[in-house]
């Protein structure tokens, strides 16, 4: 009995203090520029098939496309008599919301937004849309995520990479 013991106290000492077994960690690859413009056009692939279906789901939104990807439907027409320019004060109401309907901001009834067209940080795709407005027009936008806020999101409401559906109010220029 003795002898049985030695050897499985023996055994249990030479089992437990065998060294760790390491697995190798898989090593991280650069990434490359490649690999970002490898990522970028993959997601904005993924945003242009999102819009198309959205638009598809709503026929009646006969949007124009931009260069950059912007779409845009002015569904009422102001008073104005000269679009908005670079550098302008814009006073504006916004109504934001996801593709998916989910609010997330807008401006009180009886209060607009003030920015300088192009010099400020609000959308870019709003600033590239207010130069095809007048005092007055009313707007439908579809903002990609490049053209609203990106990879980040506003880190408050609107998620990362989220693509906008904003209704927008051109209300005085100066």
């Amino acid at each position: 009995m003795i002898k049985f013991v030695s050897y499985f106290l023996l055994i249990l000492v030479v089992f437990a203090c065998r060294p760790e077994k390491t697995t190798k960690k898989p090593t991280k690859g650069n990434w490359s520029d490649d690999h970002s413009v490898d990522f970028n056009q993959e997601l904005n692939e993924r945003e242009q098939i999102q819009i198309r279906l959205f638009l598809e789901h709503n026929k009646s939104l006969k949007m124009k496309q931009t260069n950059s990807g912007l779409r845009y439907l002015i569904y009422k027409n102001g008073i104005g008599e000269s679009v908005a320019k670079s550098g302008q004060s814009v006073y504006t109401r916004l109504r934001v919301e996801l593709l998916d309907g989910i609010l997330c901001h807008e401006t009180p009834k009886d209060e607009t937004e003030n920015f300088v067209l192009e010099h400020s940080d609000k959308e870019s795709g709003v600033h590239e849309a207010l130069r095809f407005m007048r005092k007055g027009d009313k707007a439908k936008l579809i903002l990609p995520s490049y053209l609203a806020h990106g990879l980040l999101g506003d880190r408050e409401k609107i998620p990362p990479q989220s693509i906008l559906y904003i209704d927008l109010e051109l209300v005085e220029l100066k």
